[in-house]
């Protein structure tokens, strides 16, 4: 892993935009702690830190092919079979790196190179013949590339906090926020500051004389398929081990992380029987038999024989926070980067690189606590007719109280206002982690004012209704992959690794799986109340029934206990704070109402105080002078 960072100016650059490089660099030294380079001509200036995982005596960038340089972050998998076929077309290597693939490929095949790659990353690569820079992202998002433009000059970098210079004052964008209070996070192509953007996963983008342009390159289908099980097992399994197999490709110790649930056991298992030694594997969990998976990790460790390592998160492990918000870049709501960054800590001790298990949720259907509700109540409005459902669902809705403590089946709040709506309606109801009432009610006049109407809902809908043929569960699938995946949980999963210097790779979110799993018809997917069938019956090949059948605990942090307790004094400050931005947004007393029926129990609101508690450090870290 690396990160990358440039500035492009076709008037020509300036030794303050080779400053402005140089110094981004060096808040972006956790990246790539090993090696540091800096490209300069008229118009460009690239720089790039390396974490060295590949050819680690010659695999050194900037990399320059006569008028071609190219700074890359990430891995492409399939560089060697590329290398070969670029060969035979008369190119000749000096290095064993995927990163000179790149600059041979982009030679042979221009920017539509990209449709040929297959990995992680995101590059930067300026022809100065032509003058131009191509920027690109992988297809499913796993590595970041923000961007700024402002006429003929451009500036990326791997981290938004590498780009804070080149904006003439930090300016929060009220729709981003907007988007952070609803999901927990903000949404590509826009980020939280006003002139910062994010390139979005599968694209391509040309800067030139011309301007900025953007093309998509790859887009996930679903089209299921007649499988029986045993044609998609088969399947499955050429797939996966070619997908795991790749990924043990490295010149560095290689290791894994290992949950109670199914992928990442599968992951592990697999790379059992390619490696000639036990896998090192890595777990977490916390000081509460309800949320720890390390009882089950542990056992399934011991059948596959690893070498086991483990760590336990206590409440006090979130003294860390501020620490970690620095690496976060952008405010981020999933409490589960903090034992995130807990497993990619305790995995680099050993290792430089890691295998995780991401991906299987949402490509194979394991988020069953939403996925089947939506599946039952779309069932349940086909069978009512619309003006029954929008007056007497709503009203039942309005009336009865809300129960978020309650397991999600026994909320009848959210049933009923869900059975009221649409599909897609409802679908964004589950998805958002604060209400859209709850939002109206606390959100400031002004906050209002500034929105002008605009909604997250605006961001939902036009995923869900492209694939509108398709059944409810699997149009839920396709906004996760092309929605929460790349903003959340890939955005926790590379900002916590690389605050540690640690590469993951997932083989499950190989590009060819993922095609797969959006040919596997439902009944492979989900069966009653369980998820993930074709993975779990993947799973019977290395362990005992016993071990698959047992309930996952879950990876995030137990937030509403913490907050009532050694949290408390984290949010009682943002409360109190009269310097907080937030406070033009949300109305303080009104969050304090809420404050308290959450400490009371009556409420669990602990995702949105978790939240708020988020923002207000992000705030104190990035968003003030020191």
């Amino acid at each position: 892993m690396c990160g990358i960072i440039g500035i492009i100016d076709l008037s020509g650059v300036s030794k303050k935009d080779e400053a402005m490089v140089r110094q981004g660099l060096a808040l972006l030294k956790h990246r790539g702690p090993d090696e540091e380079g800096v490209f300069k001509d008229n118009q460009a200036v690239l720089g790039h830190v390396r974490l060295s995982i590949i050819d680690l005596s010659s695999g050194r960038q900037p990399m320059v092919d006569e008028e071609l340089t190219v700074v890359f972050n990430g891995e492409i998998y399939n560089f060697l079979g590329l290398r070969k076929e670029l060969e035979a077309l008369g190119h000749k290597f000096e290095t064993r790196s995927d990163t000179e693939v790149i600059l041979k490929a982009y030679r042979e095949w221009g920017p539509d190179c990209v449709e040929r790659l297959s990995g992680m990353f995101a590059f930067a690569l300026w022809d100065a013949a032509k003058r131009r820079l191509v920027l690109a992202r992988d297809r499913l998002g796993k590595k970041p590339l923000y961007y700024t433009v402002k006429g003929q000059h451009l500036a990326f970098a791997s981290e938004i906090k590498a780009l804070l210079p080149e904006l003439d004052k930090k300016t929060l964008d009220p729709e981003a926020l907007d988007c952070y209070f609803s999901f927990g996070f903000v949404p590509s192509p826009k980020s939280i500051f006003y002139g910062i953007k994010k390139l979005p996963p599968a694209h391509v983008a040309v800067f030139s004389e011309n301007g900025l342009s953007l093309k998509r390159y790859w887009e996930i289908k679903f089209s299921p398929r007649p499988y029986t099980l045993d044609d998609a097992l088969e399947e499955f399994f050429t797939l996966f081990e070619k997908a795991v197999s790749i990924r043990l490709i490295s010149d560095v110790p290689l290791g894994a992380f290992l949950s109670g649930g199914i992928d990442s056991p599968l992951v592990v298992a697999q790379m059992t029987r390619l490696l000639d030694r036990p896998v090192l594997t890595n777990s977490i969990g916390f000081d509460d038999e309800k949320t720890s998976e390390l009882p089950l990790a542990r056992e399934i460790a011991r059948h596959l024989g690893t070498d086991h390592r483990e760590y336990l998160v206590k409440p006090e492990a979130a003294e860390i926070l501020p620490g970690l918000i620095y690496h976060l870049d952008e405010p981020l709501a999933d409490s589960s980067a903090l034992p995130t960054y807990y497993v990619c800590q305790m995995a680099r001790q050993n290792v430089t690189v890691a295998l995780s298990g991401d991906g299987g949720d949402e490509s194979f259907g394991g988020y069953t606590f939403r996925y089947l509700p939506h599946l039952f109540e779309s069932r349940l409005r086909k069978r009512i007719p619309l003006p029954l459902r929008s007056t007497f669902f709503r009203l039942l809705g309005s009336l009865y109280p809300r129960a978020s403590w309650l397991p999600k089946p026994l909320r009848l709040k959210t049933i009923f206002q869900n059975l009221a709506v649409s599909d897609v309606r409802a679908f964004y109801q589950d998805l958002v982690w604060l209400p859209v009432d709850i939002r109206e009610e606390i959100y400031s006049a002004q906050f209002k004012k500034e929105l002008d109407g605009a909604s997250p809902f605006e961001w939902i809908y036009p995923l869900y209704q492209q694939v509108k043929e398709l059944d409810p569960m699997s149009r839920a699938q396709f906004v996760d992959l092309n929605f929460y995946l790349p903003e959340d949980v890939l955005v926790k999963v590379d900002r916590m690794s690389m605050a540690v210097a640690l590469e993951v790779r997932s083989p499950l979110l190989d590009y060819q799986l993922v095609e797969f799993a959006g040919k596997l018809p439902l009944k492979l997917k989900v069966r009653g109340n369980t998820g993930k069938i074709l993975l779990r019956e993947a799973l019977k090949k290395f362990l005992p029934e016993g071990l698959i059948s047992k309930p996952k605990r879950g990876f995030a942090v137990p937030e509403a206990k913490w907050l009532r307790g050694e949290l408390k004094p984290f949010l009682e400050e943002a409360l109190a704070a009269n310097d907080s931005f937030i406070w033009q947004y949300l109305s303080r007393e009104k969050v304090k109402v809420l404050w308290q029926k959450h400490l009371s129990g009556r409420f669990n609101l602990g995702v949105f105080f978790w939240g708020l508690m988020i923002l207000r450090l992000w705030e104190k870290e990035f968003f003030y002078e020191a």
